[in-house]
């Protein structure tokens, strides 16, 4: 039976379990899981994943969610998949692991937590929360710094000096990739002095494509779309400052 993925393209860990399959070979069945519809609060998605949160798998009767327990049963248990992914040797494992820990309580918090209070939050019929962005925005920092001194301290392109791509490598960077979404001027204040992070993304992106920009294109448009507004948004003050002087003297 073809195992299947339920995932919606805007969650990052969804994007990072399609984007394994895609480059692995791993045949599979996508099902969307709309999170805008709130379609992962559904009866018959907690029938999947109790806990009402994508990606989840069905592979037989076997049924799993969490992305980085998937990532790893996925290069466990489907031939093919390369060793560097996931590799046999323990210790590697273990190192492997230790990233994928701290990525949960910090480069996920921070990253997820400042688009979601800087852009997304309009989007999903949430108001913007300044005070929860500023607090999101130090541990993104924080978690940025770290990645580039310590995860990425080494000789190879990908963490842990790695010479080729991990599952964690995968992981981290489908998750900094949302901030693709934030206007220009602070994508580059937060991104831009991170010059090892930022080789290392492209770095993840070349060793993935062409899947890695097919399963990312919802960003981008999306990005472009935000792109679009903000610029309407603007116009729309500019006329309002020209009219407003016109109309005082009259």
């Amino acid at each position: 039976m073809k195992l299947k993925v339920y995932a919606d393209r805007m969650s990052q860990p969804s994007r990072a379990i399609l984007i394994f399959c895609k480059v692995n070979g791993i045949d599979f069945e996508e099902i969307k899981v709309d999170l805008s519809k709130r379609q992962h609060l559904s009866p018959e998605f907690r029938v999947i994943n109790p806990l009402g949160q994508v990606p989840a798998i069905v592979d037989g009767r076997f049924k799993l969610f969490e992305s980085h327990a998937i990532l790893i049963y996925l290069a466990s248990a489907f031939p093919g998949v390369a060793d560097h992914w996931y590799p046999a040797d323990l210790s590697r494992r273990a190192r492997i692991h230790s990233v994928l820990d701290w990525h949960h309580q910090n480069l996920r918090r921070g990253a997820a937590g400042f688009v979601l209070n800087t852009v997304l939050a309009p989007l999903l019929g949430r108001p913007l929360n300044q005070q929860a962005a500023a607090e999101a925005e130090k541990i993104l920092i924080s978690s940025l710094t770290k990645l580039e001194n310590i995860w990425l301290k080494g000789n190879g392109k990908y963490l842990l000096g790695g010479l080729r791509p991990s599952i964690a490598d995968l992981s981290l960077v489908c998750e900094i990739m949302q901030l693709e979404l934030l206007n220009g001027k602070d994508h580059d204040r937060i991104l831009g002095p991170h010059k090892k992070v930022l080789q290392w993304i492209e770095s993840t992106r070349n060793a993935t494509r062409p899947h890695f920009d097919e399963v990312h294109k919802i960003l981008y448009m999306l990005k472009t779309k935000l792109s679009e507004q903000q610029s309407n948004q603007a116009d729309s003050v500019m006329e309002s400052r020209i009219r407003t002087p016109l109309t005082s003297k009259m």
